[in-house]
């Protein structure tokens, strides 16, 4: 599992309106990560040690995907993890791949573009629906369970103990400590250790499509709990996509009629994020349903 440095941002600085963000308004916090980015630093001077234990991983060249797939009884169907199903059919039992970096984009709430959520008790939580601390406000929608997988790239294995980071917007595409309406807020973000299988699992609702982007849940990865919580160094910084199938069935329910309209002019192809590749290696693989809920599983390799 070698520490990646991720790029500077270059697509997502986006707000929740589509609007894109320039230069001179992110403020000094970006100006400084463009000169020293805290992360690069981190892993520079206080991780050599972190560096050197996981340099092992990196040897692997990446081939082709493996997409888990997590099928419950209880959920009524699957929801392939692409809108014709071609892409799961063929990227079954294939090897694995390492997930591309992203941009955090402007929303991280890592201490890197403003407030910093991860050194808050409270963040290390299963179920992210609801707000910690100062307020308990429940976000509201579809529930969706997310499930990301991690494995050393190198030798395929389950990287147990690891910590990953998800956030993601609201219902109305706001996104909590940063939107107007949610900046008191700080749901629908949480960080959770690996299990046996490499899975970190969040309990949260379906993230609503708002303009120019594709539907998306953003994550981190880090060696362990406590480099999450004490802004240590990132191994991986990327998003997950979400099938068009499951966001149609999702946004056809009360609540995410806005998300109709602006799923309408965006594609996986034409995001700024997915297009490079269409999200070939970030797509989730769906089951359930509306009405019950889904669940989106990813694995990764790092």
């Amino acid at each position: 599992m070698a520490a990646h440095t991720p790029s500077a941002p270059e697509h997502e600085w986006i707000d929740e309106h589509g609007t894109e963000i320039e230069d001179h308004d992110r403020g000094l916090v970006y100006d400084i990560r463009t000169l020293v980015d805290r992360r690069r630093a981190l892993a520079l001077f206080g991780g050599l040690g972190v560096a050197g234990a996981l340099a092992a991983c990196s040897a692997a060249t990446p081939q082709a995907t493996t997409t888990t797939s997590t099928t419950s009884a209880a959920a009524p169907g699957v929801v392939s993890g692409s809108t014709s199903g071609a892409t799961a059919a063929a990227n079954a039992g294939t090897d694995l791949v390492e997930a591309p970096d992203e941009t955090a984009g402007p929303y991280p709430g890592d201490g890197s573009n403003g407030q910093n959520v991860l050194d808050d008790s409270g963040i290390v939580r299963q179920d992210i629906r609801s707000s910690f601390g100062s307020s308990t406000t429940t976000a509201q929608g579809v529930p969706l369970t997310i499930k990301l997988t991690v494995k050393d790239l190198a030798t395929s294995s389950a990287l147990v103990g690891a910590a990953v980071y998800v956030w993601h917007c609201d219902r109305d595409g706001n996104y909590s400590m940063y939107s107007e309406g949610a900046a008191d807020e700080n749901y629908l973000r949480g960080v959770q250790p690996t299990d046996e299988s490499g899975t970190a699992t969040f309990t949260s609702v379906f993230p609503a499509c708002y303009s120019g982007r594709w539907p998306h849940i953003h994550f981190e990865v880090y060696e362990k709990v406590g480099d999450a919580t004490s802004s240590g160094p990132i191994v991986k910084t990327s998003q997950i996509a979400l099938p068009q199938t499951a966001c149609d069935a999702v946004y056809a329910t009360s609540g995410y009629e806005q998300s109709v309209g602006n799923l309408s002019q965006v594609s996986l192809q034409r995001d700024n994020v997915f297009g490079d590749d269409g999200g070939i290696h970030q797509l989730a693989t769906m089951s359930g349903s509306a009405s019950s809920g889904y669940t989106a599983a990813l694995t990764i390799g790092v």
